[in-house]
């Protein structure tokens, strides 16, 4: 597509295959083809789809995490030029646990306009397969790797009723299904979907302690979890808020630091804690 002075510029977020390049769609095809600058994540690995698209001549911005606030730059100004910009990640729709989110809020910002070409999903395809409730999930991508952050991530997932999906390398499944199944119980049920799409797709099902067994041996390629959510929790009564309390503020938390521990892990509102912390 030829730029056209004073035409309005739109950046068309491109969702791409996850595995099995069949499931480019022809409106993929389309809007890549005939885009005047295509920005994406892995230069060469966008190439390749665009070879396989029998798409040539195509120009390409490389928008990582890495460049993204200088490239997110790039794509407005040429948005201003009236040219027509496609968003693609190396997998999936961009901006989802992939580069893109903030060059959609910069142009957004900048008031141009957006469009969207859906597409493959594995948050959603790993969802929709795992057997579990799909009528409320959660997006968690992957965990913090370490310390503090990741605790207190897995603290609050613990207690989270919807159905969860997390993303996770192969190389660290083993250990972060230990350390949700430390967190969650080993009976918490959990779907490994691997190289979904691709020849070797995979729907493991089990408890998480069965998981932790599954991941020790070799797991090779791209890998999502679902894992079920918290049953319901029934209301605390004063007396167990009041055995928190006690074991925070025996460790040495402050009044209020107590009442938020308590509240974290009880689910009964901070106001409610604070108030029985002070009796």
């Amino acid at each position: 597509m030829s730029e056209t002075d004073g035409a309005p510029g739109r950046l068309v977020l491109v969702a791409t295959p996850i595995g099995n390049l069949g499931d480019l769609s022809p409106r993929a095809v389309e809007v890549l083809s005939s885009a005047d600058l295509v920005a994406c994540e892995d230069t060469r690995r966008t190439g390749r789809l665009l070879q396989h698209a029998g798409i040539v001549g195509a120009r390409l911005l490389r928008l990582d995490r890495h460049t993204e606030e200088r490239s997110a730059a790039k794509v407005v100004r040429r948005l201003a030029e009236g040219a027509v910009v496609a968003l693609v990640s190396d997998a999936g729709m961009p901006a989802i646990s992939d580069p893109g989110e903030r060059v959609v809020r910069m142009v957004v910002e900048a008031g141009h306009r957006i469009e969207v070409v859906p597409g493959p999903s594995a948050p959603v395809a790993a969802v929709a397969a795992s057997g579990l409730p799909t009528e409320r999930w959660c997006m968690e991508g992957f965990l913090p790797r370490k310390g503090s952050a990741r605790a207190g991530r897995l603290a609050e997932l613990s207690v989270e009723e919807r159905t969860m999906v997390l993303f996770e390398s192969p190389h660290r499944l083993a250990a972060t299904l230990a350390d949700l199944s430390t967190a969650m119980g080993g009976g918490r049920q959990v779907v490994v979907a691997r190289e979904m799409t691709k020849l070797h797709e995979e729907f493991w099902r089990g408890t998480l302690d069965e998981a932790v067994v599954f991941a020790s041996g070799p797991v090779k390629g791209e890998v999502v979890l679902v894992v079920a959510g918290s049953p319901p929790a029934a209301e605390a009564d004063d007396d167990r808020i009041r055995a928190v309390l006690a074991e925070a503020l025996s460790a040495g938390a402050s009044t209020r630091d107590a009442a938020v521990e308590a509240a974290r892990r009880l689910g009964v509102s901070r106001r409610r804690a604070y108030r029985l912390a002070l009796e």
